[in-house]
């Protein structure tokens, strides 16, 4: 696994700084923010405006972005720059046909995501019905903190890297419920890893829980994690984690050894 916190101050000689805008204004595009005027780009990137016109110009003729002349967009081919991490990855394409046999067995969203820094990341998703105030889609992230996925993978990192990740992110109270306590925090992922699995109830938002299960690759390293969620008028959180955990598990295992098979 790669470092989860690296320190954005310790920069080589060699770090590009253009670079770095240039995927400012890229990232600044997002599901509320598909369509935007250079000031809002500009905006959304922490750019000058003569700096945001020139990146999005650049990436204009590059093929990434389109713009009518007063509103920008990405453009498919803006996928390319994440498609050959996910392909050599083959998490995705390895998880999918095992999360919708999961929907259909538990009848609930399913999704596999990665740790990236202090976020997990959306790789691949079944869903049944729109269960959040937030589109959930390919390339969606959340605090890893509060989302059973993300608690899933740090459980399982080696303890330097997770006192690393808790020294470095500030837990931020998304409801009422949300763990902001550093310290129980630890002990939450300690009793995720002795029991398996992870449960978070509306911790990342009102009336959702969430159940996650780790993925291992053929090495026995933890590089992912899977999950099932539901809304809490499913019923009781312990009718859940009685229907949702021994499917969760096997779906779990099923991929991992899929997985395994696609790295020999």
């Amino acid at each position: 696994m790669s470092e989860i916190v690296q320190d954005a101050g310790a920069r080589s000689g060699e770090f590009v700084q253009s670079l770095e805008r240039g995927l400012a204004v890229i990232r600044a595009f997002g599901t509320d923010r598909a369509r935007m005027t250079l000031s809002e780009v500009a905006r959304e990137a922490e750019l000058s405006r003569a700096s945001a016109r020139r990146f999005l110009h650049t990436l204009v003729e590059l093929g990434y972005v389109v713009t009518d002349g007063r509103v920008f967009a990405l453009r498919p081919q803006v996928l390319e720059l994440g498609y050959a991490y996910l392909s050599s990855l083959s998490l995705p394409e390895v998880a999918q046909p095992h999360l919708e046999q999961l929907v259909e067995e538990v009848g609930e969203s399913s999704s596999v995501a990665v740790l990236d820094g202090a976020d997990i990341v959306y790789v691949a998703r079944v869903a049944t019905r729109r269960i959040m105030s937030a589109a959930i889609q390919v390339g969606t992230r959340f605090p890893a903190a509060a989302t059973s996925m993300g608690r899933a993978v740090l459980a399982h990192v080696p303890d330097g890297e997770r006192e690393a990740f808790l020294a470095a992110t500030t837990l931020a109270p998304l409801t009422s419920r949300t763990i902001t306590d550093k310290g129980e925090l630890r002990a939450e992922l300690g009793t995720v890893k002795e029991q398996g699995w992870a449960l978070v109830d509306q911790e990342l938002e009102e009336g959702l829980r969430s159940i996650a299960a780790p993925l291992r690759d053929g090495t026995g390293r933890v590089v992912a994690a899977v999950n099932v969620s539901a809304p809490v008028r499913r019923g009781p959180v312990e009718e859940m984690t009685s229907e949702f955990v021994p499917a969760l598990l096997r779906a779990a295992r099923e991929i991992e050894a899929d997985l395994s098979r696609t790295r020999t």
